[in-house]
């Protein structure tokens, strides 16, 4: 099976079964402070699990592209991958349980034809006031599925949410495939990490609301949410030992040997970790990301400089990146038109970044010159200062230990993966408190941020650039983040017109007006639109009188008065060529 059957397969079975499909959000949320990237499906579609009216209706089917990015440095075994695809189907208030695991059952038995004694399923085992899911593993049961092949485990393996402090949640069911080999021991089960039962789908029930008092009460719109990995499936389905070997990197692995004249056999890792790095990184660029300091950018540098670094490692010197880049464009431009749209910038944004790198690193050999200097052979090389390189010049660890024994000293790898590890953890529990921050805050505030941040898209049009669109946002409940692209500051001038201009609108009580319409005739209105590619037939479309029209999912305020008032705080560069603005709202003196 190829992957584009495997995708329209999945949304051909559930468009037959009343389900409207949806095209890809980009990799960058909208309006969402909590985290860097979409990480799953669900993501885009927070308002409408929270009750908002979805454009498409009740029952929805996609493929979603992902980035993940707490495990980068594991990339290199034969399961981990930042970017990753995602079919997902989603009942906002329909179908529930029955239907969810009735629709899992008939296309992994009729379509994708896995035997009964290959489906492993697992269920919530109860907490507290929250019962035994026994209605789900019945459901299981009835279909087929033999009791000794259903599982129940805890909340860390069978409970999703809330994403923030408070919100929806609930009970999952897991669907693993068992590759059929004898199990490793009596507690040998979906929740073990043998490599006998792989999870390939995930149906989580949304039925609870979480309360700022930790109390859990039935939600009135009881949502289904549900996650089938395409790597993993593929995989699977045409009996390939890992996600490296099926045909979604073929193409790219070839480009590699082609490149550097070796053969993935000869290094597995170094070969997966540029194939996954580059794949990646020519999504998060093909959504308007350009590598930079901070945030997107961060990651998409550090996927980037580590791709450069292996493929230095297989002996290719030049900067051939954005060759493999093409071969990534080739093969999901069909899937992810964005792709082939943004071409020329992908590959002029690879090979600028990775010529900047092979500067970084000769400036990283000067520092190891300079830091061996006084050393005599047999000398240990401390761990602070073999980090500081890793972490200041992207020396890899490897690089170091090599040029040291070129040299006859010794480095205490102790001390550097002691301090790397301090690293991740920091890393790590920054993510999670970032996660933490509550994927769908309607708060009042965050309301009137999203509202002012179309006046501030408008304004801008008008004062600086017509041409001028949005390259990001970012919202929490104390301040709105906007980035544009604009290869200039904005002047103390045109910031001045823009604050007056929003403030102008605020007082004058323009009311928001939300139609629903088919995406043709919101681009006939000249509806902004931030990623064109992300919309299905129907949309939302929000006016503010003759000042903003632009496709949103909302939440809004009724008439821009609620907003109190508008200042801007900060304006300064977010990366070459996108300028950002920060602003708050409300009633100032």
């Amino acid at each position: 099976m190829k992957a584009q059957e495997l995708r329209e397969a999945y949304v051909e079975f559930f468009k037959q079964r009343g389900h409207a499909f949806i095209r890809s959000a980009s990799l960058i949320p909208e309006n969402d402070p909590t985290v860097l990237f979409t990480t799953a499906g669900m993501h885009p579609l927070v308002p409408y699990l929270l009750g908002e009216k979805h454009p498409e209706g009740k029952r929805l089917v996609d493929y979603q592209k992902c980035i993940r990015t707490g495990d980068i440095d594991e990339v290199g075994d034969a399961s981990h991958l930042t970017f990753f695809e995602m079919l997902g189907n989603w009942s906002l208030g329909d179908y529930f349980k029955k239907e969810s695991i009735t629709f899992s059952y008939d296309f992994l038995i009729d379509v994708l034809k896995l035997r009964i004694d290959q489906i492993s399923v697992t269920a919530f085992e109860g907490e507290g006031a929250i019962p035994r899911d026994e209605e789900t593993a019945k459901i299981w049961n009835e279909l087929g599925i033999p009791k000794e092949q259903i599982y129940f485990y805890g909340r860390s393996d069978n409970w999703w949410g809330p994403a923030g402090q408070t919100g929806p949640c609930g009970p999952d069911t897991e669907i693993f495939f068992d590759d059929g080999r004898p199990k490793c021991g009596p507690g040998c089960g979906p929740s073990c990490h043998c490599g006998k039962f792989t999870e390939i789908w995930n149906n989580v029930f949304m039925e609870y609301f979480k309360d700022a008092d930790g109390k859990f009460t039935p939600l009135e719109q009881k949502n289904v949410d549900t996650g089938m990995g395409l790597e993993r499936v593929l995989r699977i389905m045409n009996g390939q030992e890992t996600v490296y070997d099926t045909e979604l990197f073929a193409g790219i692995i070839a480009s590699i040997e082609d490149i550097t004249g070796k053969k993935y056999l000869e290094d597995k890792r170094a070969f997966r970790i540029i194939s996954d790095h580059i794949r990646a990184a020519t999504f998060i660029m093909g959504d308007g990301v350009v590598p930079a300091k901070v945030g997107q950018g961060y990651i998409l540098r550090r996927l980037i400089r580590r791709a450069s670094r292996y493929l230095s490692k297989l002996g290719s010197d030049s900067t051939d990146m954005s060759r493999i880049c093409g071969v990534v464009i080739a093969e999901y431009g069909g899937s992810y038109p964005e792709l082939e749209r943004n071409r020329d910038a992908i590959l002029a944004n690879m090979a600028a970044e990775e010529e900047k790198f092979h500067l970084t690193l000769r400036k990283g050999l000067r520092r190891f010159d300079e830091m061996a200097e006084g050393h005599a052979a047999g000398q240990t090389l401390d761990g602070e200062q073999v980090f500081r390189l890793y972490d200041t010049f992207g020396f890899p660890i490897e690089l170091t230990k090599e040029l040291a024994e070129e040299r006859g000293f010794l480095v205490d790898v102790d001390d550097f993966d002691r301090r790397f590890r301090e690293h991740q953890d920091i890393s790590r529990a920054g993510s999670d408190q970032k996660f933490k921050g509550g994927l769908a805050d309607n708060s009042e505030e965050t309301t009137k941020l999203h509202t002012a941040t179309h006046l501030l898209n408008a304004a801008l049009r008008k004062f600086v650039d017509p041409d001028i669109v949005q390259k990001g946002s970012n919202i929490t409940a104390e301040r709105l983040r906007f980035d544009f692209n604009l290869d200039r500051k904005v002047t103390p001038e045109e910031l001045k017109q823009i604050q007056d201009y929003i403030n102008d609108v605020i007082r004058r009580d323009i009311p928001v007006v939300c139609e629903e319409m088919q995406y043709e005739e919101a681009k006939d209105r000249h509806a902004m639109g931030v990623f064109q590619d992300k919309y299905g037939e129907k949309v939302k479309v929000y006016t503010i009188g003759d000042v903003s029209c632009e496709i949103c999912g909302g939440p809004h305020v009724n008439s821009t008065g609620e907003i109190g008032g508008f200042k801007i705080a900060k304006e300064e560069s977010s990366a070459a060529g996108v300028r950002r603005i920060k602003a708050v709202v409300g009633k100032f003196d």
